[in-house]
């Protein structure tokens, strides 16, 4: 069996809370324990609250990070053992795509040029086959003239079509994988549906594959086949039916935050609505720490924390006790709960 392209195994990242008061600093568990593999031609996204985890793990699979324990591995091998030309062969088939195209691309460099360094930088064509090149991934990514868009600077173009050349740029070394850390999220609706097309289009025709974060969870279930539900550092979900038959209580209220057009649907549906929406608050020291923000809790929840295994039902993994046991909450006592506070709603936020 071939290995998955990136894995990671038991990543940890600690910060310094800046918030904190004090002579005491206050530690936060960015990613705290995370085990996850990355096929090659797939499409992973990872979703969550703003303070989930989701760019520090990012930058910990582009190695621009190092976690304080665990390690990533790169077609099963640690990153920090790889010899020269394998870490020359990570760097060419693992690209990345970030939030704010604008600050990513340079801006005193026209188009041309900023294709043009990676293309001279690693060999990739000369002079006249350098330019055809060029010409050739502004055309693939939706750029068209080409020869139009290779005289502009970054500040001339709108911010779909910096994405693109961002895009573009990634796409030049014909990467494996593509880590897209927030790339709709600067963008208008209709660009947004633009680019997830121009990643269906590139995914088809090339094979690349799709690490996507985003708190959009209408774009990430119309692209991903598999997805991660993380929260306070941890995974608490994934699978590839966690959007459509979300297990963990967590999921459930990030799909039920979601907007529905129809008022009637939206008044008559069974919502979970989560306590607050602080996703910075220190997690529990012990037991699950989801629980004071669920609905659902029991009384083992308070001593142990659940591991992420799989369900009774279905294929995906899910952390959660409820879940374990087969003791999934009835509408009576969701219904229950939630009258008896005021619905105060859930931020879903960029990370």
């Amino acid at each position: 069996m071939t290995a998955p392209i990136l894995s990671a195994r038991g990543l940890v990242q600690i910060f310094a809370n800046r918030k904190a008061v004090g002579w005491r600093r206050q530690l936060v568990h960015a990613v705290d324990g995370v085990d996850l593999d990355i096929n090659e031609g797939e499409t992973l996204a990872i979703v969550g609250e703003s303070g989930s985890g989701k760019s520090s793990l990012a930058r910990l699979l582009l190695s621009l990070a190092r976690p304080v324990e665990g390690t990533v591995l790169y077609r099963g091998q640690k990153l920090d053992l790889l010899t020269k030309a394998g870490h020359r062969a990570y760097r060419g088939e693992v690209q990345a795509v970030f939030q704010n195209p604008a600050a990513s691309l340079n801006p005193r460099m026209r188009v041309d040029s900023i294709l043009g360094h990676i293309v001279h930088r690693h060999g990739l064509a000369r002079e006249k086959g350098a330019r055809e090149l060029i010409a050739a991934e502004l055309d693939a990514v939706g750029l068209t003239p080409a020869g139009e868009f290779m005289q502009r600077y970054p500040h001339q173009l709108s911010g779909g079509q910096q994405q693109r050349v961002a895009i573009a740029r990634a796409m030049i070394r014909k990467p494996k994988l593509i880590i897209a850390d927030e790339p709709l999220s600067s963008l208008d609706i209709s660009i947004q549906t633009q680019i997830l097309d121009l990643m269906r289009e590139l995914r088809l025709r090339t094979k690349v594959g799709f690490l996507l974060i985003s708190h959009d969870l209408n774009a990430v279930q119309s692209i991903a086949d598999r997805v991660v539900v993380m929260y306070l550092g941890r995974i608490v979900e994934v699978g590839k039916d966690v959007l459509k038959h979300p297990l963990h209580p967590y999921t459930r209220a990030l799909l039920d935050a979601r907007l529905i057009p129809d008022p009637k649907i939206a008044r008559a549906r069974h919502r979970i609505v989560l306590e607050s929406d602080a996703a910075w608050a220190p997690p529990p020291i012990f037991g699950c720490r989801f629980r004071d923000r669920c609905p659902f809790v029991i009384s083992v929840c308070e001593t142990r924390d659940p591991p992420l295994r799989g369900a009774c039902r279905g294929e995906s993994l899910v952390a959660c006790h409820r879940v374990e046991t087969g003791m999934e909450p009835g509408p009576d006592e969701r219904g229950a709960r939630e009258s008896s506070r005021p619905d105060l709603g859930l931020t879903i936020a960029s990370n």
